[in-house]
């Protein structure tokens, strides 16, 4: 790992590092591997704290707000079919039912029959629905603006191409 010069501030996955390394526990491991392990996962919690504080004061629920984002963005913005977005968000039929029931009475969703198979429908984002899910974005986009503008544009170039090389390799393409 990287030495940290005398006077530089340690963060919690400096301060993690330290006590795990030596442990009497045997495990050996890779100081900076470790720390990058650690930061990763405090900044994902942290915009996961984030979003759901600008989710509550937007005025909706978590799983409201993940049933419209993925309803708005998609290949077909603001408009899909029941099965297509219980399957993105990996909740059950009877579960994706129940979060559209509610969806659908609070405004933010209809239920459009599909042409030409009148025992299907369509779930389509209504104005209301749009506006409440951009209040949510909204704030949410403000928190990360926060956190990665402590980053020249540079570094936040560089960051999302090493972030970039990881996610292709988990993906198989890297």
């Amino acid at each position: 790992m990287e030495e940290l010069r005398p006077d530089s501030p340690h963060d919690w996955a400096d301060r993690h590092v330290e006590r795990w390394r030596d442990q009497w526990t045997g495990i050996r491991f890779d100081d900076e591997t470790e720390a990058i392990t650690v930061r990763l996962d405090r900044i994902r919690r942290h915009l996961k704290q984030c979003t759901r504080r600008a989710v509550e004061v937007a005025g909706l629920q978590i799983h409201e707000y993940e049933t419209l984002h993925h309803l708005i963005v998609r290949d077909t913005p603001g408009l899909a079919a029941p099965s297509a977005l219980a399957a993105d968000l990996g909740v059950s039929a009877a579960g994706m039912t129940g979060r559209l029931d509610v969806l659908e009475r609070s405004g933010w969703v209809r239920r459009s029959p599909v042409a030409g198979d009148r025992r299907r429908v369509d779930i389509e984002v209504t104005e209301d629905g749009l506006a409440v899910w951009k209040r949510a974005m909204a704030l949410r986009g403000q928190a990360e603006d926060e956190l990665f503008g402590v980053l020249t544009d540079q570094d936040r170039t560089r960051l999302a191409s090493l972030l970039k090389q990881l996610t292709l390799h988990i993906e198989g393409a890297g």
